[in-house]
């Protein structure tokens, strides 16, 4: 693959940032965590929640240093960061994953889980621990996921209240081959734009729409532009924690096992801490101006399911399988 000299400059001026910061201080192990999202956001909330646990159970021997708002770059170039051992734990979404595991892709499908109790029974199941181990491949260990509820439409000028409201827009979507698709199924001209310039794209008129969970629409301040927010919850792709397998390495077992149990308390944390941030987030919307509906979903499943005919000979399609055998 040929790397652009941008990404290269990228990648030397990050290794250079944190270059003084790595590894130990003072005999205490430090570890860098970036990820893309707003401090107010419950995510970066159950990081500092973990971040907190790590330093209490280890007596202070281990230590997260945190840097938000994409201040070390996307998504995809953090994980990047981490397959290089650059940074040592990045949260992402399974769809910006799917680039780099296949298996990820899975998540991207729309209207796989049943309802919210659904999806936490299937990321606890071997299918979810099955992709947290498929990253050990491509240099990356799933440490666990946290909620990022679903994505539904939020647009400029009229609401989506059925698929055929969707033909003419360009909709922003992460870039995610399924997510393209699955836009374009439903009768919209996907448009891949990185999540910090989706602002100005969407204030410049280069995109008529976007599509995201509740808080991720309210934080970015979205809903500045956009006062339609249409809940029809076409996918819901968890965010995942993700480790470098050079930090993985260097800890000892009784490092790893305290870091897991830092996650893992962090995982339940941030679970009761967006199903709060969620109703908030809703009525806060509501103030700001936002109109909110809740289209017939049914119209939008229907809409989709040539989509599940793409993969019948894959193994996405024996995972889905799989998934809805989960009752």
């Amino acid at each position: 693959m040929k790397i652009s000299k941008s990404r290269v400059w990228f990648v030397i001026i990050v290794s250079f940032a944190l270059l003084s910061g790595c590894g130990s201080k003072n005999s205490v192990k430090v570890i860098k965590l970036a990820h893309s999202l707003d401090t107010q956001h419950p995510v970066h909330k159950a990081l500092v929640f973990m971040a907190d646990r790590l330093e209490e159970k280890s007596n202070g021997s281990m230590k997260i240093d945190l840097y938000p708002g994409s201040q070390l770059g996307s998504e995809r170039e953090l994980i990047e960061l981490l397959q290089m051992g650059i940074i040592g734990i990045t949260k992402v979404s399974s769809a910006t994953l799917e680039n780099f595991v296949p298996s990820a892709r899975l998540y991207g499908l729309p209207y796989i889980f049943n309802d919210h109790e659904h999806y936490w029974r299937v990321l606890k199941s071997d299918v979810g621990k099955k992709i947290l181990l498929d990253c050990e491949v491509y240099w990356l260990r799933g440490l666990g996921y946290y909620d990022a509820g679903s994505r539904s439409f939020y647009t400029k000028e009229k609401p989506v209240l059925s698929p055929a409201d969707l033909t003419g827009l360009k909709i922003r979507v992460m870039k995610s081959q399924i997510s393209v698709k699955t836009i374009q199924t439903l009768g919209g001209s996907a448009t891949p734009i990185v999540w910090g310039e989706l602002y100005s794209a969407l204030q410049q008129g280069v995109v008529d729409a976007a599509e995201n969970n509740p808080p991720s629409f309210f934080f970015s301040r979205h809903y500045e532009t956009c006062k339609y927010y249409s809940l029809d919850e076409h996918t819901s792709p968890p965010d995942m924690l993700l480790i470098s397998k050079y930090q993985w390495n260097s800890l000892n077992a009784e490092e790893q096992q305290i870091l897991q149990e830092a996650v893992d308390e962090s995982v339940e944390f941030q679970r009761q801490l967006w199903n709060e941030t969620e109703e908030e987030v809703l009525s806060k919307l509501k103030e700001a101006g936002v109109e909110i509906y809740h289209p017939d979903k049914e119209k939008f499943r229907k809409k989709v399911e040539p989509l599940y005919e793409e993969y019948k000979e894959t193994e996405l399609y024996n995972l889905l399988m799989m998934i809805r055998e989960i009752k």
